[in-house]
């Protein structure tokens, strides 16, 4: 049996991509011996870490974004949320809250969580039946609204902007960020030992300098 590798999966349920990378990660990993620490993370406080804009609040490239990501989800039947964005605290500390000490939330907790938003037909992610829904076949282990949530959600995005991440979906593979969705063939080329990695254009890549700053 191959070394077990371990990864982290960073998300935010307002993203499309986030929904995509995770149904796609089992095909895109198929092969390979690993555990993944799904990581519930603030995207917005992200953003304002990093003075960017969201994808969604940017008008042309919203538009880009929701033809886009309905088009690649179209075979899993993805569908826009009656309002995006949203605000997902909600969502996210109920993940939190469904999480053992000192462990990340499940899989299948989070493939709730995201499939709420993005396979709803359409539906309101903060709608109060439905969050009462989700929050009633999760079983979370504690409120949602408990501080201890709030905290761990806290922690898990101070740490992540920490680490480099600036956007979801993020998976950590030792100690390399690959960001999006359409990273999943850059990893697992870095996991299946693609000379490139080695051969310091990584870090090449990520030195190199710019030639102008736009203030």
């Amino acid at each position: 049996m191959s070394e077990l590798q371990a990864l982290r999966f960073y998300f935010d349920p307002i993203s499309p991509y986030a929904a995509l990378a995770f149904w796609q990660l089992p095909e895109a990993l198929a092969g390979h011996n690993v555990v993944v620490d799904y990581v519930p993370v603030l995207f917005g406080a992200m953003l304002k870490a990093n003075g960017q804009k969201g994808p969604a609040e940017i008008e042309t490239k919203r538009a880009w974004t929701y033809r886009q990501v309905l088009w690649l989800g179209r075979e899993q039947g993805l569908a826009l949320p009656a309002q995006h964005p949203f605000n997902p605290l909600a969502l996210l500390r109920l993940a939190w809250a469904c999480a053992p000490e000192g462990q990340t939330p499940s899989r299948w907790v989070v493939e709730q969580v995201l499939n709420h938003v993005w396979l709803g037909q359409g539906a309101d992610a903060n709608a109060p039946e439905r969050l009462q829904a989700l929050a009633e076949r999760l079983g979370p282990r504690r409120s949602a609204d408990e501080e201890m949530a709030k905290q761990r959600l806290r922690q898990a995005t101070d740490s992540a902007l920490a680490a480099g991440v600036f956007g979801v979906p993020t998976i950590e593979w030792q100690g390399k960020l690959f960001w999006g969705q359409d990273a999943l063939p850059m990893l697992c080329a870095a996991m299946e030992g693609d000379p490139w990695f080695a051969s310091g254009a990584w870090v090449d890549a990520g030195n190199h300098p710019a030639g102008v700053q736009r203030l």
